[in-house]
């Protein structure tokens, strides 16, 4: 042992050891060599710290160790790192080295910074780094210098026969720092200015390549976390930059430890009982992206700014801080130097962290741009959660909106800016615009979001001028209107509705419709927005429409000024330019006669109506006053229902169904009637039929002139409602054509010169009606007439219901002259229509040869042409050949064939029937039964066949009964012609083939 003793004294005897390097490799050696086993640890420590927690960290540390240097000295402190080649050397400004500092450096956690305030090395193992890269290391100072090496820290450990095995278990490897030496020219290699150089010739490339990368990542941070550095220049081949600071928004706050935060710390780190906590962040207001205290897009955060987002304690850590800002606390680290260590005081520092946070925040500019700092509630890791926990359950207390406010008492609207300005007024806390309203930080804050919507349903309490209000319309002109529907607007007559939609805009004379009560929207608050959320832009048409109006039509009689709201609704009939009957529910309006009492419009005469002509004396009718006609003149007042004339009444949907029962009415007189036959016309439906569009003309019941009305009623507008049907709506989507209400009525009345319509017939009508129907009075045109029910022609009257009937009774009337020629075509034309009728009591009848009006009862229908000279003084009923059944069953007559049966008085001699007769008849028998002389119940007859036998006596008779047999009667004359003459047979055949 006293050679290894000798030779560590020996070691350094051709240099200066003004550090006590010598002595110091002595005392190691000989503890190892006591105890192998403390080598072995010291071999172990050294390599944790080279290859673990100090890994990459050369540069940091060397700046550390700078920092700390300067704050010795207390001076600026300057550090140049230059890597030339495959050598780092770290030159730095403050105290030199001294033997503590050598010491401190070879004995690893023995630091000889303990007891110095504010220096960052605390354990002396930084140094350490240094192995990571190096196997030559030296130091270089005023002071004089000091080196390691692997190589003769190898030799020495070699010589040791104790250290024998464990040399070889490690393979060479010892541990360098434990062994120093020193150095007497190293002090020649401190650059002019520093006091220090640290000089590292690296291992490999391997080596070189993390150190180049170490000093690339040197920046802002550094300083940051070593206050004591001003400047850091970093030299690589030649490629020179300088890192100084620059303009950071920094908060600090530091105290002392409570003891009990310290128990389960160790001891050297208990007698620094005092913390510290730093936030940094970058201040862009001097540069040219600043804004308004912020960068150009927010927030410049520390990352952005090129420094690491981790924890600085206070040199880079691994936990992930993933906060805009930078932290440098004095947390508590783990062995490995790399992360937090667990426990009450990284607890309390947490919490002192957060709070220097929101201070951070606090002194910023009060802008949208400080939400960019509130943390989202994910973290990066558990001390990242842990600090966004609690920098957020301090920020809805924290007054950061504009006011100062705080985030609880802060309310967040999505709003056009406009908006939120006048709101501003009325609602406190409002964010102002340009605050980001949608912004999840806001949420953090504790802010109140709010949407339009709930904001609108709120101004309905609000007292405010309409201009106001416009201004309000305005400032919303460019939002969606959803949510708008609850809009207040102020109405003309000071009242305040809730929502748009149905209110009046108007150009016209506002305050001379306030009797009507209508929603007319405030002249000085009109806006295009309104219109948009249902404001109705009406004119004077629009306004009559609106519901309230008709009500307070209806009303008027009740009404507090029933002069006013008449004066109202005649303004605005006067301006909407209303034509008679285009709104008919205006005749109930209230206006005063000439003695001012009231009647309803439609009971009012203009004065010098023409109806006070054509009116009965007792007409329910007064005239209007006549203050009011000359103030709105005839036109507006006959608009409003006041009767010029006779008046239009129209309606639509008119259920005909309901008319009829009396459920509706449209008292018109009749309608009940009317609506019946209209049903009997349609037929059964299984859907109520309707009327789309009713128009009738009203009060024909009072009319006492009908010449004179008849002449209104001819002339436009009224002629409408009289020759236009009525259409109806039927179950297959069909609509069926009835007359209307007012042709109805006329045809039921005596208007036409006193007498039914249904009276006359057309002047030059149909020649079958001469002598039934007088002619129509001159002085109304034919389809004036058609409508009101004057007869056209036969076939016509026998198609209306009721027409058959009609006809009989026209017949039966002795007062009529029908022709005999005539008379025949009406019964065959009435038997051909087959309608029914009841049994008249008094027909017209072909009395021997002359027409007479005879009682029902002594008539017969003659069915046969060979009773008549057995009917002589019969009343006979004669239609053409054929229709004599349908007559007698029509008429419930008996048939003569039924009353006379006859037999003659001889059988006669079968005689054959001449062939030229076939010419003209080729259907007849090939006999019958000729007689000199045929009598039939003592009357001669010129012929019989009533026993189904062929009786005659003579060509002419033989002609006609070959001609009814045969059934070709019109053709008697030409066969008893060709009977006479047989030899004229072709003459005869071509005469006849002459005739129509």
């Amino acid at each position: 042992m006293p050679n290894l003793w000798r030779t560590a004294a020996t070691a350094d005897a051709a240099v200066d050891d003004p550090f006590g390097t010598e002595a110091l490799r002595a005392r190691v050696l000989r503890a190892w060599a006591e105890s192998p086993a403390r080598f072995r640890a010291d071999a172990n420590t050294e390599e944790d710290f080279a290859l673990g927690g100090y890994r990459d960290r050369v540069v940091v540390e060397l700046a550390q160790n700078a920092a700390d240097a300067a704050l010795r000295a207390g001076v600026p402190g300057r550090l140049r790192l230059a890597l030339r080649g495959d050598v780092l050397t770290a030159a730095n400004t403050g105290a030199p080295l001294t033997a503590e500092g050598v010491e401190a450096l070879s004995t690893l956690r023995a630091s000889a910074k303990r007891d110095e305030a504010g220096s960052v090395g605390r354990f002396g193992v930084g140094f350490a780094a240094v192995v990571s890269v190096s196997d030559e290391p030296s130091i270089s100072s005023a002071s004089g210098g000091v080196a390691w090496s692997l190589e003769r820290a190898r030799t020495l450990v070699a010589d040791v026969p104790e250290l024998a095995a464990e040399l070889s278990a490690r393979s060479g490897h010892v541990p360098l720092l434990r062994l120093p030496f020193a150095e007497d020219e190293a002090h020649v290699a401190v650059p002019e200015g520093f006091a220090t150089v640290v000089r590292l010739p690296l291992r490999d490339g391997t080596a070189v390549d993390r150190v180049r990368a170490q000093l690339g990542e040197v920046g802002p941070a550094l300083l940051l976390a070593l206050p004591a550095l001003e400047s850091v220049e970093i030299d690589v081949d030649g490629d020179v930059r300088e890192v100084v600071l620059g303009a950071w928004r920094t908060v600090e706050a530091h105290g002392d430890i409570p003891a009990d935060l310290l128990a389960d710390r160790p001891t050297e780190e208990r007698l620094r009982g005092a913390w510290q906590v730093r936030w940094a962040l970058p201040d862009p207001t001097t540069g040219p992206d600043a804004s308004d205290g912020f960068g150009a897009s927010g927030v410049v955060s520390a990352e952005k700014a090129g420094v690491p987002a981790v924890l600085h304690a206070p040199t880079p850590s691994d936990e992930r801080i993933d906060l805009p800002a930078l932290l440098i606390a004095s947390f508590p680290l783990a062995p490995d130097r790399r992360h937090v260590a667990p426990g009450p005081l990284t607890d309390f520092l947490i919490e002192r962290a957060a709070d220097a946070y929101v201070e951070l925040m606090r002194g910023l500019p009060v802008a949208p741009a400080v939400l960019d700092l509130v943390p989202g509630p994910v973290g990066a890791g558990e001390l990242d959660a842990r600090l966004r926990r609690a920098i957020l359950a301090r920020l809805p207390e924290t007054p950061l909106l504009p006011g100062p406010m705080r985030g609880r008492d802060a309310v967040a609207l999505d709003a056009p800016p406009p908006f939120l300005d006048l709101m501003a007024e009325v609602m406190p806390g409002l964010l102002p615009p340009g605050w980001p309203v949608r912004n999840p930080a806001l949420d953090a804050l504790g802010v109140r979001r709010m949407e339009i919507a709930d904001v609108v349903d709120a101004l309905i309490s609000l007292e405010r001028p309409p201009a106001w209000w416009k201004s309000l319309y305005e400032a919303l002109s460019g939002a969606s209107t959803d949510g708008l529907g609850a809009l207040p607007v102020p109405l003309a007559d000071g009242r305040l509705a809730r929502g748009p939609r149905g209110t009046l805009i108007t150009s016209g004379d506002v305050a001379a419709l306030e009797p009507l009560g209508l929603r007319i929207v405030h002249p000085e608050a009109v806006h295009g927005l309104l219109t948009r959320l249902g404001a109705i832009e009406a004119g004077p048409r629009q306004i009559l429409a609106d519901p309230p109006v008709r009500a307070a039509v209806e009303e008027s009689f009740d009404a507090d000024d029933p002069d006013a709201l008449a004066e109202a609704v005649l303004t605005l009939v006067r301006d909407a330019r209303l034509d008679p009957g285009d709104e008919p529910w205006l005749e109930n309006l209230a206006l005063p006669d000439g003695d001012g009492e009231l009647y309803a419009a439609g009971e009012l005469l203009l004065p010098g109506s023409p109806l006070h002509a054509i009116m009965a004396d007792d007409a329910p009718f007064a005239t209007v006053s006549a203050e009011l006609a000359d103030r709105f003149g005839p036109e507006t007042l006959a608009a409003a229902g006041v009767l010029d004339g006779l008046a239009t009444l129209r309606a639509e949907d008119v259920n005909v169904i309901g008319l009829a029962d009396a459920a509706d009415t449209l008292h018109l007189d009749g309608e009940e009637e009317w609506a019946e036959e209209v049903l009997r016309r349609i037929g059964d439906q299984d859907l109520p039929p309707l009327i789309p569009e009713f128009a009738a003309v009203r009060d024909l019941e009072l009319v006492h002139d009908w010449a004179a009305a008849l002449e209104l009623l001819a002339r436009p507008p009224l002629r409408a409602a009289v020759v236009e049907p009525a259409l109806v709506s039927l179950d297959d989507g069909r609509r069926a054509g009835v007359p209307s209400y007012t042709a109805w009525w006329l045809r039921r009345h005596p208007v036409l010169d006193g007498r039914l319509p249904g009276r006359y017939r057309l002047p030059d009508g149909d020649d079958l009606l001469s002598g039934l129907y007088d002619e129509a009075p001159p002085g109304l045109d034919e389809g004036f007439l058609l409508a009101l029910g004057v007869r056209t022609t036969l076939d016509d009257l026998l198609d209306e219901p009721g027409g058959a009937a009609e006809l009989l009774d026209r017949m039966a009337d002795p007062a009529r002259e029908i022709s005999r020629e005539h008379l025949g075509v009406l019964w065959t034309a009435l038997a051909a229509s087959g309608r029914a009728v009841e049994p008249p009591e008094a027909v017209r009848a072909i009395v021997d040869g002359r027409v007479e009006v005879v009682d029902a009862a002594d008539a017969l229908v003659l069915d046969r042409p060979d009773l008549l000279p057995l009917l002589t003084g019969q009343p006979l009923v004669i239609a053409a050949s054929g229709a004599a059944g349908t007559l007698a069953e029509l008429l419930d007559l008996p048939r003569a064939s039924e009353e006379v049966t006859g037999t003659p008085s001889e059988l006669g001699t079968p005689t054959p029937v001449p062939d030229a007769v076939r010419a003209v008849l080729p259907d007849v028998p090939g006999t019958y039964l000729a007689h000199d002389r045929l009598t039939v119940d003592g009357v001669d007859v010129p012929w019989w066949v009533g026993d189904g036998e062929i009786h005659a006596a003579g060509p002419s008779g033989l002609a006609r009964a070959l001609a009814w047999t045969s059934g070709a009667w019109s053709d008697r004359h030409l066969a008893e012609a060709v009977l006479r003459d047989p030899q004229h047979t072709a003459a005869l055949l071509a005469e006849a083939d002459l005739e129509p």
